[in-house]
């Protein structure tokens, strides 16, 4: 059996890394990774694959940023030719990214079955692009590997077959487990044992300027009774140079960091 895995962005990797370990257990099973390069600087992805010990991706799309339509038509364009070449037996997408559903309409069109691990989530929020990657990755997948209880209601009430989904739980709660024991807080200037952690880049929260300036108000009034600590999203910091809009001193920023140095931040973070 030959599989191809797409990864693309830091959410993807955590979920990718105990499918891929558990496969490579399994004989006769081929498996290919394939980075479509929506996350490509070394914090937001390099870093990763080191620390979660997954191979180094087999090929990488190397899409970039972009907006909504160009970086999902650029992987379209880009992995429809890995997969013509390559006719996987299975693809397996994570998630609810860009790259999730791109991956999706190429395997669907070429009539290469889709497996979607992370079935099923539903916000119920049309405004967010990660809803509609669910809904439509759902609608193409052969096998849905569901989380949890109410990702199989979700998929029930909307008339997928029972057949096709299998509660299999959180592949992230694997990598947690894996990698806890490792987990250490990097050490930050002017932040002692006692602080907040935040991580925030959501488009709901920081692509509106006026919602951004309210969040960043909570956390200046936050950080008058306790620091506060937070790594910022690339797409964060993009808005907030855009807007204009910063947090006060006490809120520390810092540049992203790794799934390690994360654990080890919100494992001691009092909030």
């Amino acid at each position: 059996m030959h599989i191809i895995h797409v990864v693309g962005a830091r959410p993807n990797f955590m979920k990718a890394a105990p499918v891929v370990f558990a496969l490579a257990e399994r004989s006769g099973v081929e498996q290919r990774i394939v980075h479509t390069g929506q996350h490509y600087d070394a914090n937001m992805s390099e870093v990763f694959f080191r620390q979660l010990g997954l191979p180094e991706p087999d090929v990488n799309l190397e899409v970039g940023s972009g907006t909504h339509a160009e970086q999902t038509a650029q992987i379209m364009l880009r992995f429809e030719k890995v997969v013509a070449g390559e006719r996987p037996d299975w693809v397996v997408v994570y998630g609810d990214v860009n790259s999730t559903v791109a991956a999706s309409l190429v395997a669907a069109k070429l009539g290469i079955r889709i497996a979607h691990v992370e079935a099923g989530l539903r916000s119920f929020d049309w405004t967010m692009p990660e809803e509609i990657n669910r809904v439509v990755t759902d609608r193409l997948a052969d096998l849905l590997l569901t989380p949890s209880g109410d990702a199989d209601e979700n998929l029930a009430r909307e008339g997928v077959p029972a057949d096709r989904i299998v509660l299999v739980g959180n592949c992230m709660i694997d990598t947690l487990k894996r990698l806890l024991p490792r987990a250490s807080r990097p050490s930050l200037d002017g932040v002692g044992d006692r602080y907040a952690l935040v991580t925030l880049h959501r488009p709901s929260n920081v692509d509106n300027a006026d919602r951004l300036r309210d969040v960043m108000g909570a956390l200046d009034r936050i950080s008058e009774r306790i620091p506060v600590v937070f790594p910022v999203h690339p797409r964060t910091r993009s808005r907030m140079a855009q807007t204009g809009v910063r947090p006060g001193p006490r809120v520390v920023l810092t540049e992203p960091v790794g799934y390690l140095e994360f654990l080890g931040l919100q494992k001691a973070a009092a909030a």
